[in-house]
This record gives structure tokens, C-alpha cells and sequence, in this order.
């Protein structure tokens, strides 16, 4: 039996069209099948991290969404009093992914300059008001009933990627659950367009009020985002009303400033799917994890699946690598899952405390650890990947591979392709020369040689030229790189 594609996603939000972007980009047949007919016309994600737009810039899409991006240096979160109780500076500062720390998005900005970037590859396509309904596996591939406008149609895939969501039917279907990782609180989400910048917050702010905590965020050009607790005994309906919204805002002072876009109550939640592949199927984005939002990390996960899962399915279909290497995929991605939603998850309690009591204890602690120099400046690092598609035990083996800018402003990635690299102290007088500077720096801090970064940028290992290409095809079963000229 032919096939009609070799990776059928389910789902056109921005994890599946960047992966599907990635993976034509890489000459792999796919089509999105996306139940809605067009782009949901209303802010939802309110930020893009520099790892998150160094993907979008591998999809053809970063210069395009940076251009209607906001930033803030500062984000600090306040007690009732408005004293500070945490601040995170520098989020405009540039990251290691070669773009700046925290970009405050307009949804369907993103969406649609990913849609352009797919529309210009051949390999691909997507489909509107196409809905997915049963699926069943063999041992080559999956057929797909697909409920389309002009009737049911049958797809036959090589592999069927889920990336429909946080009720995400496909994996309903494959029986996964979740694990609950014990947050859930329901909140109002109010967002609004801006007629006077001068009279809103220019800092990203979280007001650790027990009477009502509060978020107040940036969002894309000419746009912000309140978020309100919903207190218990409140009703969905009840918070939703435009005069309740309006007692909300009053505080603020921004009447006659903002106009309302939306409103929408949200049960923001913390879980994990248990099983990310199943056979030949596998789970992405908001179907395999959700997170609260106070890290800003839910769509940035999305990415990173995206870009993790797109290199190891091209591999598979067209260099030829056996699909165990899709076993890694989870492993690699949970790790850093569970440390951002436990980032996201500090941060929530410390936002939602209603009790009086609890947040006098709060803030007496923030205090100490303000006075003693114990508080951090940032977010922390998560942790590099430990198990997978890596060099154990080499120098830097798992760890993110920062963005070199040349003085010229050019990047990295623009200068040597979505390939897996392998880069010598010999490179760096040749083809890599005007990245010498940064690439050196790393090799010294490293002690190494020699270093081969995986297609979505994380380090594979360190060590000799030929150790590493050794390694690489033994873990990968992948034609490995020649060292860059």
C-alpha cells in the first residue's frame, strides 16, 4: 500500500506547523491535518524564550515574529505592599540561543509567519477543517480517518505525531495518561489592546496578593495581559462579566487606556503524559505536558519537541537510522519537562498563597534572602540531556549549544545549515572563522578538541574528530559529519 505522506500531524497549532516546517525543510513528506479552518484570531501564548526563537529561526520565521515583539528587562514579583519581593533582570538581554532571553508574542502573529514559512515548502501541506478521527497501526506505517469538507478521506503515514492539544484525542486514543503533578488553580485571563503605552506597566509582574493574586505581563505590539485568581466560591460566569472584569482593572488605572480583546477562564494545570511513543505514533506539545504559565514555557516546550523530534524523524525515514533512535525522544525531553514545570510550579505557589499567614511567612523569607544575597537573579538553568543521543561522559555531552554571532551580526545557524555539526580547533581559521571568538571560547572551557552538535542544538560530545564520528553513528546509526572546512 502507497503512502500518502511519511508524517501525518494532527494538529496546526505552532508545534505542528514547526514541525512540520522542520521536517520538509529536511526533504520529508508531511501533512498537517488541522480541525479549524483558520488561525484562532486571539492572543493565547504570551511568550517565546531564545531557545524558542532560535527554532523559529531554523523554520524560516524568527525575523518575522521579532519584528512585532515586546520586551522587558525586568520581571519582578510584588507582595500586596508592592514592595519586591523577586526580580529576574536582564530577560532583554541576548541568550545563548542568539536572540533575547524573553520575547512577549502575539499568538497568531506566530502562527501565521510559521504558516508562510510552510507554504513556501514543497513537502509540505496543511489542511484546514480536517479533523482526525480513528487511526490503526501495522508494522510499516498508520492509516488515518480524516473527516475533510469534501467527506471522509484515508491517509496512509509513515508515522502519526498528536500535536492536538491539551485534550488531545489522539492520545486518548493510544489509552495514555497522565501524571498529575498536583497544580491546578483556575484563574481569569483578560487581555486588551493598547490606544496609551504611557499610562501600563513597562515590567512584567506577578503581585503576590492573598487577596487576589495577580499577573500583569507584556504581550505582543500593542497589546497586555491581566490575569486574575479566581477566589473560591467565584463562578466562571461570574468573573467573566464585564462589570466584574472592570472592579478587577479599577486598581490599575488604565480606564479610557485599553479596550478589551478577550476574556477566558483558564484551570491552569501541571501534568505529564506517561508514554510520549507509541509504536509508530507520538506525542507533542500541550498533548504530552502541560505547565502553568509563570515560567512563560508552555509554547517554548512545544518547540523544543519540535525540534528535538524532527532531526530523529528525518533520520529515520531518510539517512536510514533505525527507529529505536525515536526511543530517545522522551527521555531526552521529560527531564527538562519536569525541571520547567517545577520552575513554573515554585513560582505559582509563591503567586497564589491566599492565606495572610502564609504570605506574611513568605514575604519574611524573601526578605532574609533578599538581605543575606540568597535570591536569584534568574531562572535556573535546566538540566542538559543525561540520557539519549549523547556522548556520556564527555565534556558538554547533553548541554545546550549556545548561538555564536559574528561581528557582521550574522548567526551561526544562518552560516552552516540545520545539519549536525562537527567543529575543530582547525574549523575555526576556515569556514566557522568569523564565529572563531565564541566557538574557541567553548572549546577552551571544555577542554576539548573537537565538539558535534546534534541538528537541534544540543551537544552530542566532545573529544578527537574521529572518536566523535565513531560515536555519533554508533548512537544514531547516522552517516556522521565531516569535520567543517
Amino acid at each position: 500500500m502507497s503512502f500518502d505522506c511519511d508524517v501525518l500531524i494532527a494538529g496546526g497549532g505552532p508545534t505542528g506547523v514547526t514541525l512540520a516546517v522542520l521536517l520538509a525543510k529536511r526533504g520529508v513528506k508531511v501533512i498537517v491535518a488541522e480541525k479549524e479552518g483558520a488561525i484562532y484570531p486571539l492572543p493565547r501564548a504570551a511568550h517565546i524564550d531564545h531557545e524558542g526563537m532560535r527554532i523559529l529561526q531554523e523554520a524560516g520565521a524568527a525575523d518575522t515574529v521579532m519584528a512585532t515583539c515586546r520586551r522587558a528587562s525586568r520581571y519582578e514579583f510584588r507582595n500586596a505592599r508592592g514592595e519586591v519581593l523577586l526580580c529576574f533582570e536582564g530577560s532583554d538581554r541576548i541568550g545563548p540561543g542568539g536572540w533575547p532571553g524573553a520575547n512577549m508574542i502575539h499568538q497568531p502573529s506566530v502562527e501565521q509567519a510559521l504558516r508562510t514559512s510552510l507554504a513556501a515548502c514543497p513537502q509540505a501541506a496543511l489542511h484546514g477543517n480536517w479533523e482526525l478521527g480513528a487511526f490503526t497501526e501495522d508494522a510499516e506505517g498508520v492509516t488515518a480517518e480524516i473527516a475533510t469538507p469534501a467527506g471522509p478521506r484515508t491517509i496512509r503515514t509513515r508515522w502519526l505525531i498528536g500535536a492536538d492539544g491539551a485534550r488531545s484525542p489522539v492520545r486518548k486514543a493510544l489509552g495514555i495518561v497522565f501524571d498529575d503533578l498536583d497544580f491546578e488553580e483556575p484563574w481569569l485571563v483578560v487581555d486588551v489592546l493598547v490606544d496609551d503605552p504611557s499610562r501600563l506597566p513597562t515590567t512584567n509582574l506577578q503581585i503576590c496578593d492573598p487577596k487576589r493574586p495577580t499577573t500583569c505581563v507584556l504581550m505582543g505590539e500593542g497589546r497586555h495581559r491581566w490575569e486574575f485568581m479566581i477566589l473560591p466560591g467565584e463562578t466562571p460566569g461570574q468573573v467573566s462579566d464585564d462589570a466584574f472584569i472592570a472592579r478587577l482593572m479599577k486598581p490599575w488605572n488604565v480606564e479610557g487606556a485599553v479596550r478589551l480583546e478577550r476574556k477566558a477562564v483558564y484551570t491552569f494545570r501541571a501534568r505529564i503524559a506517561r508514554e510520549w511513543r507509541k509504536g509508530r505514533v507520538c506525542l507533542a506539545g500541550d498533548a504530552a505536558h502541560q505547565t502553568p504559565p509563570f515560567a512563560g514555557q508552555g509554547m517554548c516546550s512545544g518547540l523544543r519537541d519540535a525540534a528535538n523530534l524532527a532531526w530523529k524523524l528525518a533520520a529515520v525515514i531518510r539517512d536510514g537510522a533505525p527507529e529505536s533512535l525515536l526511543d530517545s525522544y522522551q527521555p531526552e525531553r521529560e527531564p527538562n519537562l519536569r525541571a520547567t514545570i517545577a520552575m513554573a510550579i515554585m513560582m505559582g505557589e509563591m503567586v497564589c498563597t491566599t492565606s495572610r499567614w502564609g504570605a506574611f511567612v513568605r514575604d519574611t523569607r524573601m526578605r532574609i534572602g533578599r538581605a543575606l544575597g540568597k535570591l536569584p537573579s534568574g531562572p535556573p538553568d535546566y538540566p542538559p540531556i543525561s540520557a539519549g543521543a549523547i556522548l556520556a561522559g564527555s565534556a558538554g555531552a547533553g548541554s545546550y549549544f549556545p548561538q555564536a554571532i559574528a561581528e557582521t551580526g550574522t548567526k551561526l545557524d544562518d552560516a552552516v545549515g540545520d545539519k549536525a555539526l562537527l567543529i575543530t580547533r582547525r574549523a575555526l581559521a576556515g569556514r566557522v572563522a568569523p564565529f572563531a571568538r565564541e566557538l574557541g571560547g567553548w572549546l577552551d572551557q571544555h577542554g576539548a578538541e573537537a565538539v558535534l552538535v546534534r541538528p537541534d542544538r544540543f551537544v552530542f560530545g566532545t573529544g578527537t574528530p574521529e572518536t566523535l564520528r565513531t560515536a555519533w553513528l554508533a548512537a544514531t546509526g547516522i552517516e556522521p559529519p565531516s569535520p567543517l572546512a
